[in-house]
Parts: structure tokens; sequence; C-alpha cells
């Protein structure tokens, strides 16, 4: 906003105090300019000191390797040799011209430490110790050959000086110092080029020897490198790569991401390093498991361990970055800009997106092996439905009994280990994390709109089992249940013919899960109370645009273990679903203006809204997914006949419906409103407002808008958030908090003018809406949850109960 200047007596004064305050806060950044480059120089220090400490323990180790050579070397020259020159050659070839590398590196770096400033030079050293790499290249050339000796000549026991190095410590392991050193020595280059002004002399030095030994480290992981597909273990065995995938484990309370690799004798668990300059992978090994010791944790045989989770406030927040991002990204590249802005977007999206992929997965599952020394803790990002079914352990299971029995217990070497985990940069078969960064440019965003979805019938089912099935869609990477057919008692060819309508946001993947009902009270989940019901199997279809494009309804069969399932869908987008458009029924009720409505009953709330929540509060507040589970189509649309024509029976009707089907028919009735709860005029200001960061403006903003809206809107809101805050205060056990409760009604009690609205009007890309829309939605799940979750909303009239349940108008 522009303010005219105003010149007074005392204008030259203020000038001057201006300028004071001007030159006072350039002194205040300047200090703290000053302050963070301190900070930061005094993080190269500590760096370098963990380096000392880091080389001397290494010199210790190569000191240790080289012991037993000089009396070797001397023996070697008598009429009895312990070893021949040659061996002796083998087993510690270039070691000492490591180890004097090594310790002119030590003399020279330490006194520059303990003299140490700001501007002290340490680059030209590490320059020279990159430059010197090649003495590597001929160790780890012959580094196999040298264990191979030494192991031979351990195995004769007639070689003392070797005997005794061994039963200190391993001389394969030592052997390996130098190899692991190499990797070492890169990651110390980054770190201190991290904490190197780009403006300091040593900058260019660093940044030269991290070049060198890149290079190196590259060269020599691409020689070493076991086969893709399988690789040899100790008699000739084969160990196969079965399955690999990404999850999110449990290590003290903190979630870390994890690459875990499922071989035909062991579970292994590696971190991925993160990749520097572009090069190859490179994996960290964190822990493995035989498969012979390998046990799964049931919910009954393991203590209950909290995990910590974020709260949903949280995770809306990083999915409207998520958005945001999106619809740069999308900008930029209809604009034909640099690589570089676009570059710069996609790295931050793919942050916030791992971030996402750490965050949200909350199911356990809790593997350790027979004896104790390993207990994991993990939280997979497999999206494991209720009941604990996991890829991992659906994959562990489909191995042979056989193959299991054969197999023994065993411990890998601190070497074997690691070059099996070295292996895995090419075993993996899958090679990035799932964001949507990753995919191609054309690849779908996923669709925005309403899915029916029809269950037929089962088949494939060897006994009579009671079945129903739950149907799963994805958002945001995470699965939800939507729908729950009933139980079809005592069969081996269920029939169910049910239809449901599912709410899909950014949907890529429909899943079908099918269970055989338990009505054993013995088995009791120990948390909710509720009996363990146990999966027959999974299945699931992607849900592909062109193929949902039509008007028709499209038959598929998904498998599932032996069990096939058939199932009808078809699709409608959010251009369509949510047009609203008036009845054609004017005595109806679904359609019309609620004004209207009220005005014909006399009252102040519709009847429908007063029916349906009574009826939910009676039977439904402890439901699970209470309006997130879709209720049966036909249910719904058999109530939505009965208000419409007045019928009488509508309350016994609704006594003898499954609730889902009633909380289906409420979020009907306000998605088909003619203008939204909300109104189309007052849309634009509820989502500017709740964009406001001063709180005290945001409320007032907020409640006067509210207040604004035509009595029997706001008097029906009203009705509608006192019953969602009671419904939250049961998600212990209906698991809809208040975020949840917002983020099913948002989108159908806020909605933009049609004229307003972002939803695209081309018809040849009608249904992957994608981020702007997103961004839209979030805004209204945001405005709903601002309004439930205030303690109080202030009204005109003091008498807010009898507005709310008065029927006179």
């Amino acid at each position: 906003m522009f303010y005219p200047q105003i010149w007074t007596r005392n204008s030259h004064e203020t000038i001057t105090n201006i300028c004071g305050f001007h030159y006072l806060c350039s002194l205040s950044v300047f200090m703290q300019a000053e302050l963070d480059l301190e900070k930061g120089l005094e993080m190269r220090k500590r760096v370098l000191s963990g380096i000392l400490a880091s080389e001397e323990t290494y010199l210790s180790h190569l000191e240790a390797l080289l012991l037993p050579m000089k009396p070797l070397k001397a023996a070697a020259t008598t009429s009895q040799p312990v070893l021949t020159v040659q061996q002796i050659e083998t087993i510690f070839f270039k070691v000492p011209e490591l180890y004097e590398i090594h310790k002119e590196f030590y003399d020279n770096l330490l006194p520059r430490v303990q003299q140490w400033s700001h501007h002290q030079c340490v680059g030209d050293l590490f320059q020279k110790q990159a430059s010197q790499l090649g003495v590597y290249r001929a160790f780890v050339d012959n580094y196999e050959l040298a264990v191979e000796t030494a192991e031979k000549c351990l195995a004769l026991g007639n070689n003392r000086p070797l005997c005794v190095l061994s039963s200190v410590l391993s001389l394969p392991a030592l052997l390996y110092k130098p190899v692991d050193r190499v990797t070492r020595s890169t990651l110390v280059l980054h770190d201190l080029l991290k904490h190197t002004p780009s403006s300091h002399p040593d900058y260019p030095l660093l940044q030269d020897a991290l070049r060198i030994s890149q290079n190196f480290l590259s060269s020599i992981n691409e020689e070493s490198t076991p086969r893709r597909q399988s690789m040899t273990v100790k008699k000739g065995e084969n160990r196969q790569l079965l399955k690999d995938s990404f999850m999110v484990e449990l290590v003290e309370g903190a979630r870390k991401l994890r690459h875990v690799f499922l071989f035909t004798d062991l579970l292994l668990c590696a971190k991925l390093k993160k990749q520097i300059g572009g090069k190859s992978q490179q994996y960290d090994s964190k822990w493995y498991i035989p498969l012979s010791d390998f046990t799964f944790q049931t919910a009954e045989e393991s203590e209950p361990l909290p995990i910590p989770q974020a709260p949903d406030e949280e995770l809306d927040a990083i999915k409207i970055k998520i958005s945001s991002l999106r619809s740069e990204i999308l900008r930029e590249r209809r604009a034909n800009k640099g690589s570089k802005v676009m570059e710069r977007l996609k790295k931050k999206l793919s942050e916030q997106e791992s971030l996402l992929l750490q965050t949200s997965p909350n199911m356990p599952l809790r593997v350790h092996n027979r004896n104790g020394k390993v207990r994991v803790v993990s939280d997979f990002h497999f999206n494991i439905p209720a009941h604990a079914y996991s890829p991992c352990r659906l994959c562990i299971s489909e191995l042979h009994i056989s193959d299991l029995i054969g197999l023994r217990t065993f411990s890998l070497t601190s070497m074997e280990l690691q070059m099996l985990t070295n292996s895995c940069v090419k075993l993996q078969t899958v090679h990035q994390l799932p964001l949507t960064v990753n995919k191609d440019e054309d690849e779908s965003t996923g669709l925005y709109g309403f899915l029916n979805v029809i269950v037929h019938s089962a088949s494939g089912l060897k006994q009579s089992l009671n079945l129903y099935c739950t149907l799963e869609v994805d958002s945001f990477g995470i699965f939800v249940n939507k729908a729950k057919t009933r139980v079809y008692r005592y069969t081996t060819e269920p029939k169910w013919n049910e239809e449901f309508e599912i709410e899909l946001e950014g949907s890529q993947t429909l899943r079908l899960l099918c269970y055989e009902k338990s009505y054993n009270k013995a088995k009791m989940n120990k948390e909710d109370g509720e009996s363990t019901d146990r999966i027959m199997g999974k299945g699931q279809i992607a849900l592909d645009p062109q193929i949902l494009q039509g008007k028709d309804w499209q038959r598929t069969v998904i498998p599932m273990n032996g069990v096939e399932v058939k199932i009808s869908m078809k699709f409608t987008s959010r251009e369509f679903s949510l047009k609203r458009m008036s009845s054609r029924k004017p005595m109806g009720v679904f359609g019309v203006n609620i004004s209207t409505v009220t005005k014909r009953e006399r009252s102040k709330v519709p009847y429908i809204v007063r029916q349906c929540l009574e009826e939910i509060e009676r039977r439904g507040m402890e439901e699970v997914g209470i309006y997130r589970v879709s209720g049966v189509a036909t249910d719904i649309q058999g109530l939505k006949t009965a208000f419409d024509t007045n019928n009488k029976d509508v309350s016994v009707m609704m006594s003898e419906m499954d609730v889902n089907a009633i909380a289906g028919t409420l979020k009907l009735y306000f998605r088909e409103l003619p203008e939204p709860l909300f109104t189309d005029e007052l849309y634009p200001n509820f989502a500017g407002g709740i964009a406001l960061s001063d709180s005290v403006a945001k409320e007032s903003c907020m409640l006067n808008l509210l207040l604004s809206l035509p009595e029997p809107n706001l008097v029906t809101f009203l009705f509608l958030l006192d019953h969602l805050k009671r419904v939250a205060e049961k998600e212990s056990v209906n698991k809809m908090s208040l975020h949840n409760l917002a983020t099913v009604f948002g989108p159908t009690l806020l909605r933009p003018a049609e004229k307003d609205s972002k939803i695209p009007t081309n018809p040849t890309q009608p249904i992957t809406m994608g981020d702007s829309w997103s961004l839209e939605v979030m805004s209204q799940v945001q405005v709903l949850l601002y309004f439930l979750q205030l303690e109080t909303i202030p009204t005109p009239d003091s008498k807010r109960q009898s507005i709310l349940f008065s029927t006179e108008v």
C-alpha cells in the first residue's frame, strides 16, 4: 500500500534517525554474517580433528598389518623359510607404501590443526593424497589374491607370526581396511567441503581432490561389483536375490529410510548413501538375518510399541507443499524456462515427497532372529493394511519349505558382508523411491472424481468360509480403506453384487483385499478389542485413465492367491460429479435450495440432516471409518428416493440399514445442493481468509464470513459442526480425527462457482486434473478444520441451542 510523504519541521531529525536505524540494521546483518562464518569455520576445525583421529586409528591398523612382515621377510632368506618371498609380497602388496602416504599426511596435518586459525590452509595435503590413489588401485587389484594367499598360509597352521596376528584381528579384516578407506576418503572430503566457504583458498583444491576420489571410487565399483542376478557363496552355493524394496525402519524412536534385500538364504537391510556428483549408488549394511533364524512377531507375542506419528495437520502441510511445487514445475515447463530453475524445483519436490513417504507409514512389522541377537521393529512403506499383511511376509512364505529346511544358521565376516552389500548396487530391481518426481513427464498424476465399483463374486475357494472384501485406493502414495462388503456366510462361491461409490484424490490404484471373518471371541486384538480376521488374499488394478474414459461399466477380474474376484468399474470426473444441478422434483429435498426445504418443512435444519445425524449418533459413533467408508450404493439411492418422496417409513428403513449407507446419504445431500453450504459468493473470501498468517486477523475474518451466511446455511452448518466434534471425541475407536472429518466434508461444503473453478474443461483431459485442484481441495479442508478446532463459535443469538433445535420458522 502507498502512503503519501508528510513533511514537518521535524522531518530532518526523522531522516537522520532512519539513516541511523538502517546503519544499525546493516551492521547487525554484517555481524550476523560474520558470526555464521565463524561458526562454519569452527565446524571445519572439528571435521579436521575427526579426520586426524580417524587417520590415527587407520595408521594403527596398517602398523598391525605390517607387524609380521619383517620377521617373515627375515625368515624368507634362511634355509627354512616360513613363507616364500613371493607369498610375502602378495599378502603385503603396497601396504608399506600406503603406510608412508598416510603417515606423511598425518604428520603434516597435525601441526596445522594444532596451530589453528580460520585462514589455515589444508587443501594442498588432501590434493596430494588424492593424487597418490594409484597405490590404492594396485592394492585393490591385488586384494582378492592377497586374502586367498593369507588364508591358505593360515590353514597350514605352522605360520606363527600370521597366526598370532589372526588371533587378535582377522587378517582378511585387516587387509580390508585400505579398501574401506577409499570410500571413507570421499565422504570425508564431502564433509570438509560442506564447511569450507567457497571464497576460501582451500575450496578449489578440495573440489579437485573430491573429483579425483569420486572418479577413482566409481571405477573401482564398476570393476569389482559381482554379476547382476546371482553371486557365489561358500561351498559353491548360489545366493539369488528374490525381492527388494524400500521400507521405513523405526530406530530408537526415529524413522529411517532403508532398502531391504531378500536373498535365498538371508534378509539384508541396507542404507542408501546419498549420491555425490551423480555417481553410482552405494550402500551401508545396517543388519542381516539368516532365513534359518528368521521369525515374525505377531501382535500377541510382542509388547505394544508406540510408533511416533506426525499429526494429520503436519502431513497435510507437506501435501500442500508438494501440490504447490508440482504446479510450479508445470508452469515452468509450459513457459520453457531454464533447466536450472526446473532442477531446483524438482529437488525441493523430491525432498518433500521423501519426507511424506518417510513420515506416513504406521503399521509395524516386527522381525527378529531366534537367538535374540537381532530384534528389529520395522515400519514398512508397503502400505500394509490391517492384520499385518506385508509383501515381506508373503515373499518369504513363497519360498519352498524344502528350501528353508536345508538352510543352516551362519555368520558373515565383515568382508563377506561388505562384498554382499556392494553387490546390491547391481542386484537391486527397485532403483528409485516411489516418488512422482521420478516419473516421466507424460505419466498420469492420478484420477480425481468418483469411482463406482460393483463387487460381484469370488471363485476358486477350496472350502466354505465366511468372507468379505474391502476396497482401498491410494492418495499421495498412502492407501485408505474406502468400502467393505457384507460378510457372505459359509460358502465357496460368495455373490455380493454390491455397488460402492469411492472418492478419488489423485488415485492411481484400486486395491482389493479378501478376508475370512473370525467369530472366535478368544482372538481379540489387544489394542482395539476387535476380532482378528484372517486375510485370504490381496490384489490390485491400475486405474488407467484411457480405459476409464468411457461412460460404460468396465468388467474385470482381480486374481489373488488362487482366488478370483469379479468386479465392474465406472468413473465420473469431478467436472461432472460435483456439478450442482437443481432438482426436477419441486417437492424433493436432493438438489433443492436449502432455504426452500427449511421453509417448506417449517424448520431451521432440514429433516434429512436431523434424521441422518440422529441415527449415526445412535449407533454409528464407534464405527471405524464412519463418513470415510462408503456405503452400498443401492442402499444410498433407496434412502434418497425415500426422502425425495417424503416416505413415512424412512425412519424404519434407516434403522435396518448399514450405518455407512446413512452417512453416504448425508454426504450425497450436501454434494447435490444447487449451491454449496458456504455459498458461491463467499467461497473466495473463505479461501483468502484461511491463508492469512496473522491469527487475530484470521479469526476475525473467518467468524465474520461465517456469520454472513444465510440463516438456514449457518444453522445447518453449526448443527453439523457440533455433531462432527462429537464424532471426533470417539477417535480412539472410530479412527476419525477432526482432520479426517474435514478431509471428507471440506470439498462437499465448500466449492467454487463453476465459472471460478480451476477444473479443466478440455474434453480430452477431463479426469487428471492434478495439482491445481489438489491445492483447492486442501484449502477447503483447512477452512472446515479451522471451524472444527474452534472451541466455541459466538453467534448473534445467545440462545444457540434453541436455534439449532427449533422447528419453527
